[in-house]
């Protein structure tokens, strides 16, 4: 018998399906890069993005569900329920609008803080690949486990938000990595750690106002910890209190194999 869980994540794949659905539509739309407000945010919204996010309301219309939104676009939209699901409705904008992977759908189920996600899928627009987990039941790609790999010192492959706004010690941390990985997508940043490609992800800005939003790091932070990962804030602080709202923001460390938090954070180890 399917627990509510389940349920749960065959609807969040059904809203996946629809969103890749009106994203393909749009790929080539002239007007798909027109700025058409300000999100919720702060930051503008392009067609795309909003055609996206409206897709996930009229999905959950259709289902006839009553969770709450919480979505950089929109904000948060109360819509009556208990449950709130926290939305990017295509994470790495950029990538997509430019037609560069990856971008991603990312939806988290939960309620009031990042440790009450339940749920979370993550869906590859370019690859059309399948990310999810339930809480105490295991991390999946296309219904196969996935898991960290162990870290081997010297053979490290990081991933890393870099450019101007990155704080220096992510910089030097990415200068003695073995190999680095910028792939403009956090979501996907995350998830290429718990399929075991990558060692670990640093995001830190220099102006905190510019770090990460829980809609950017719900999702892949469940399947993540399902996977066997952990993460926290870049100086090494908890992230589960972290609240389901859009206005703060927090830096991140994500790690596979507990070894190489120590490396990402400056620890010493033991």
């Amino acid at each position: 018998m399917a627990s509510p869980a389940d349920d749960d994540l065959e609807l969040l794949v059904r809203l996946s399906t629809s969103v890749h659905r009106v994203v393909r539509e749009w790929a080539r739309a002239p007007r798909r890069a027109e700025v058409v407000g300000m999100g919720a945010d702060g930051s503008p919204t392009e067609a795309l993005d909003r055609v996206a996010e409206a897709e996930i309301l009229l999905q959950l219309d259709r289902e006839g569900v009553d969770w709450n939104l919480l979505s950089e676009e929109s904000g948060y939209v109360a819509r009556g329920g208990r449950k709130t699901l926290v939305a990017d409705p295509i994470d790495g904008s950029l990538n997509a609008l430019g037609g560069f992977a990856p971008a991603t759908v990312s939806l988290g189920l939960g309620e009031d803080r990042l440790a009450g996600i339940e749920v979370g899928l993550v869906h590859d627009l370019f690859r059309g690949t399948t990310f999810w987990a339930i809480r105490g039941r295991g991390a999946f790609r296309d219904g196969e486990r996935i898991a960290p790999r162990r870290y081997r010192p010297g053979h490290d492959l990081l991933c890393a938000s870099l450019g101007s706004q990155a704080t220096r010690e992510v910089r030097d941390r990415a200068v003695a990595a073995r190999r680095v990985r910028a792939l403009g997508c956090a979501s996907m940043e995350i998830l290429a750690i718990a399929e075991g490609y990558a060692d670990g992800y640093l995001f830190a800005h220099r102006d905190p106002a510019r770090n990460l939003r829980v809609t950017d790091i719900a999702a892949a932070y469940r399947i993540l910890l399902e996977a066997g990962g952990g993460a926290a804030t870049a100086d090494g602080g908890p992230l589960d209190a972290f609240p389901l709202r859009l206005d703060p923001r927090t830096s991140l460390a994500a790690w596979g194999d507990p070894a190489y938090r120590a490396v990402l954070l400056g620890e010493s180890p033991g």
